[in-house]
């Protein structure tokens, strides 16, 4: 049976499913993969209708749209990081009781609050680093192209949805359903080779699939994942390990990346032959953007790999 490419995406509300995996397909091989790649779509889980289709995704290192962008640049600069987490929790939260989904609570949820912490004073700490005139050698951040407002507006959106989702799919009862999803997407794959893509929260509800169905993987790829994160293990149905059926296991992020807090899983993912992390330089906005991550070469050269091996 020829290979065929999975693909579970990340955070926040996205376009039509169609759409997005022919986006995706475009930036990891250059063209529309056809039937040889699937889009595990959990969107409508947490989102009633799609973007349109010309909509910049922002979670992705879009632009926001214009008409918003003044508006939360000034509740971003007015707003201090504290009372901003405090205001993200507490939403997450009645959100999940609108729903009558509470989950777990208490001290299992403060581990992600702090999460949540931690993602909001490094985010405004490089949106304000965007100022200087010399960067860091250490860790170059080049200014984006917009006033330091606009730039903290657009990281608190990253932290914001990427916090909110991770609270839903672990605390507001949607994991169930995000799994299925996926689980659904792998339904009929058995025989040929399988490559596996997750981004951001989607390289979460991947593995957690992955480690339950113990399915034969040639190759899984993470990227701007935060499996990395303590905060985040903590909450994992199953200790860190890498899947039964995994092969090889690569794992990408940019520095700068406040989802992928941690960048390296070998430590804490056993058999650690089979994971390679690999820093990459994505410049999208917010340098957590799917379509950056998957035009790397370090991550297009192994999978294109696998489909040029079954040609």
């Amino acid at each position: 049976m020829p290979p065929t490419v999975v693909y579970v995406h990340g955070n926040g509300n996205k376009p039509r499913a169609e759409l997005l995996k022919s986006q995706w397909d475009t930036a990891l091989f250059g063209r529309d993969m056809g039937a040889a790649s699937r889009m595990a779509y959990w969107a409508p889980v947490r989102y009633p209708a799609p973007l349109p289709d010309l909509r910049p995704d922002p979670l992705d290192g879009g632009p926001e749209l214009v008409e918003e962008l003044p508006a939360m640049a000034e509740r971003a600069e007015a707003e201090p990081p504290e009372e901003f987490v405090a205001r993200t929790l507490d939403e997450a939260r009645r959100e999940a009781g609108d729903l009558g989904l509470e989950g777990r609570a208490g001290l299992e949820e403060r581990a992600l609050a702090d999460w949540l912490r931690d993602m909001t004073y490094l985010a405004d700490t490089l949106a304000h680093a965007g100022e200087r005139e010399e960067p860091s050698e250490e860790l170059p951040l080049e200014a984006l192209p917009l006033p330091q407002p606009g730039r903290t507006a657009l990281f608190r959106l990253l932290v914001k949805h990427a916090f909110q989702d991770v609270h839903a799919y672990f605390f507001g009862g949607s994991g169930p359903a995000m799994r299925q999803v996926v689980a659904r997407s792998l339904d009929g794959l058995d025989g040929g080779p399988l490559v596996v893509v997750g981004h951001s929260l989607g390289t979460i509800i991947a593995y957690e699939v992955l480690m339950e169905q113990g399915r034969d993987v040639e190759l899984l790829v993470t990227l701007g994942s935060p499996l990395a994160i303590s905060e985040v293990q903590d909450h994992l149905a199953r200790p860190p390990a890498v899947p039964a059926g995994v092969t090889a296991w690569r794992n990408a992020s940019d520095l700068r990346d406040l989802v992928a807090l941690d960048h390296t899983l070998r430590p804490e993912y056993a058999p650690q032959e089979k994971v390679t992390d690999l820093l990459v330089t994505n410049d999208s906005r917010n340098h957590h953007g799917v379509t950056e991550y998957l035009s790397q070469r370090q991550v297009r050269e192994p999978v294109q790999r696998i489909f040029d091996g079954a040609g």
